[in-house]
């Protein structure tokens, strides 16, 4: 079995005047949900073996929030352009290629991971489809397993085990 985490950068800044879309930062807001992420990751332990992160900075800092919780990854991350330009079908792509793991995680954008989350899921828990239908929230972290390795992963063939969401005290 094997399992693909999608996690949604959290809530960012808009660009300044002059500051390019790539560059924005997340809000204090948007820290603290990372965080609760993290949080919430380690407590179900769903720690990834590999971590495929986009290069915009509010992906890069969603994943640095979470990694503060779940402890330092760095020889388990790569980061890549592609997640910021490319669709879902580029991201199914980016999860088939990567080297063979039982969890990998990408770090990326919507409406490209709420259509591969769509996409992939044949079937599931019932609370976490309700909370993908309403769409994909910022800091959302969506749990899909596949029985077989994710090389092979395939629309209608993942099961959506959960989908989880930031926590506010």
């Amino acid at each position: 079995m094997s399992r693909l985490l999608l996690l949604r950068h959290a809530k960012a800044v808009w660009a300044s005047p002059g500051e390019r879309d790539f560059d924005r930062a997340l809000k204090n807001s948007g820290e603290a949900d990372s965080r609760s992420i993290g949080a919430q990751m380690a407590e179900r332990n769903l720690i990834p073996d590999l971590i495929l992160c986009s290069t915009a900075r509010r992906a890069r800092d969603t994943w640095a929030g979470v990694a503060q919780v779940i402890g330092p990854m760095e020889d388990r991350v790569t980061f890549l352009d592609t997640l910021y330009s490319t669709d879902a079908a580029g991201y199914l792509d980016v999860a088939r290629g990567a080297p063979d793991a039982e969890c990998i995680m990408l770090v990326g954008h919507n409406p490209m991971m709420e259509d591969l989350a769509e996409t992939l899921s044949g079937d599931g828990a019932a609370e976490a489809f309700e909370v993908l239908a309403a769409g994909f929230p910022k800091s959302g972290l969506a749990v899909i397993a596949f029985d077989g390795p994710l090389s092979q992963a395939a629309p209608g063939k993942g099961r959506l085990e959960a989908f989880i969401t930031r926590k506010r005290d």
